[in-house]
């Protein structure tokens, strides 16, 4: 009988990540996987190396609390969006900034590229999202029809999709080129923290109220209510590349891979002893996360990779 190798995960190569001066709001990996960015309610953003825990940079620029980052497709590029309301675009080679975007009126919560590398998505307390060019940094498209804070976004991975999650509990896509919404997707009975697409169309949403929600968005419909998170906040998703199994981690929880075919959980390991914050597959199909312990020196990042 078949086995997806994701069904072997044991942890393994744990590292720690020490120099936040408050509170982490986001880790991500680079495409590659051979560096970690964080951002930090200190105003500042964090370039680590992955294997070693080695700090290469610290980024400033934000006047407040920077709330989330990511990379671009080819890693060129990692974007950030603060509470002053601003997102910045920055080289990844130099952490010299490339552009301001300034059309948010409250803070910027979540921000994200599209997989072919020539858009992003921001959205924050304003109750909207902005699709924004990548090349000219004019904005593209205003996704309007959230009635509370956009806390999550994500493209389809052919880039055609953008999918926004927000405090008023629901998950809306809409058509990258023109901005239409083709769906209201509705279940969730808290925030909508965290969203991923996979390579055949589904998308996974993560909440507050401790369910992630397995959508055929363009169906309308829910294929897997998966849970079993004892009610805690589903921070982070992600799809294995080849879209069999997702991965979750959750705030004090377990990171749990779950089967796409029949929506059950395949494996559960021990997780962060605080808060996970991300989790992404490596190209080789490793699992890396990334979250903090509550240790009695302070709070400290950590990452593991299990395989």
């Amino acid at each position: 009988m078949w086995r997806h190798p994701s069904e072997n995960f044991t942890v393994s190569n744990i590292r720690y990540f020490s120099k936040h001066k408050g509170e982490v709001n986001c880790c991500v990996f680079s495409p590659d996987c051979q560096i970690l960015l964080t951002c930090c309610d200190d105003g500042k953003l964090y370039l680590w190396e992955a294997t070693s825990a080695k700090l290469l940079a610290t980024v400033s620029g934000h006047t407040g609390p920077v709330k989330s980052c990511a990379f671009s497709a080819d890693g060129q590029l990692f974007v950030s969006g603060s509470y002053d309301c601003t997102v910045r675009i920055w080289r990844s080679a130099s952490t010299e900034f490339v552009y301001i975007l300034s059309a948010h009126t409250r803070s910027v919560e979540t921000v994200s590229f599209s997989p072919d590398g020539q858009w992003l998505v921001s959205g924050g307390w304003d109750n909207r999202a902005l699709i924004w060019s990548v090349q000219s940094s004019e904005m593209a498209q205003e996704l309007l029809g959230h009635t509370a804070a956009v806390q999550s976004s994500t493209f389809s991975s052919d880039s055609q999709l953008v999918a926004t999650g927000s405090w008023d509990w629901s998950v809306r896509v809409w058509t990258r080129q023109d901005g239409k919404e083709v769906a209201i997707l509705q279940g969730h009975l808290g925030n909508v923290a965290c969203l991923c697409f996979s390579v055949n169309g589904m998308l996974a949403s993560g909440s507050w109220d401790g369910t992630v929600r397995v959508w055929l968005p363009r169906q309308h419909m829910c294929l897997f209510l998966l849970r079993g998170f004892e009610r805690v906040w589903v921070k982070s998703l992600a799809f294995s590349r080849d879209g069999l199994v997702l991965a979750s981690t959750a705030e004090g929880d377990m990171v749990r891979i779950w089967d796409m075919e029949t929506g059950t959980c395949l494996k559960c390991l021990q997780g962060h002893k605080d808060s996970a914050y991300g989790c992404v597959f490596t190209p080789g199909g490793q699992l890396l996360t990334s979250g903090s312990d509550q240790l009695d020196v302070g709070e400290e990042d950590k990452t593991d990779q299990r395989k």
